[in-house]
């Protein structure tokens, strides 16, 4: 196998896996957001499938340019480097779709939200306190950090799965 003229580094590897990452997740977001009107389908479990996919291509063209070796922590430096720049993007996306594209989604998830727990039986005032509290988290800027939060979260917690997997330390006496 021949050795690249550049190395590679995990966080070259992130950051061009996150980028495809981030345009991946955004483009599965705008039509679940622009097709979906339950926000609590199933089918919202096809964003962390796509993620998991991300981080294992990633983890699979490190190891490709580095003679098929990869450690746990560079494994997880991918992971985490790709989620953190997809969250990014995707927040920034999130952002721009509430306060721009369909201003009046997080009032129609809101009010769902708030139909859901009334058939629950839920007092009103525990439902309004609910509601209050969603609305200051979900709306404006603050949004987009939970999303880029959220992301890299969950990108790291995958990341931490993954590399366990798709590890091959370099032999110690080579």
């Amino acid at each position: 196998m021949e050795t690249p003229a550049t190395p590679v580094t995990p966080s070259s590897v992130g950051i061009r896996y996150g980028l495809l990452l981030g345009l991946a997740s955004v483009i599965f977001s705008f039509l679940q957001l622009t097709f979906i009107e339950d926000p609590e389908t199933p089918l919202r479990w096809i964003g962390v499938v796509i993620m998991i996919v991300g981080i294992i291509l990633a983890h699979k063209h490190f190891k490709h340019q580095n003679q098929g070796f990869m450690s746990y922590g560079q494994g997880l430096a991918i992971g985490a480097i790709t989620s953190a720049v997809s969250g990014v993007i995707g927040g920034v996306f999130t952002f721009i779709y509430f306060t721009f594209i369909d201003p009046g989604y997080m009032a129609r998830v809101m009010e769902l939200t708030r139909s859901r727990m009334e058939e629950k039986g839920m007092p009103d005032a525990q439902i309004d306190q609910a509601m209050a509290l969603t609305e200051k988290f979900a709306t404006g800027p603050i949004s987009m950090v939970f999303a880029i939060l959220g992301g890299l979260l969950m990108g790291f917690l995958v990341s931490l799965v993954i590399s366990a997997f798709t590890k091959n330390s370099r032999p110690e006496f080579e």
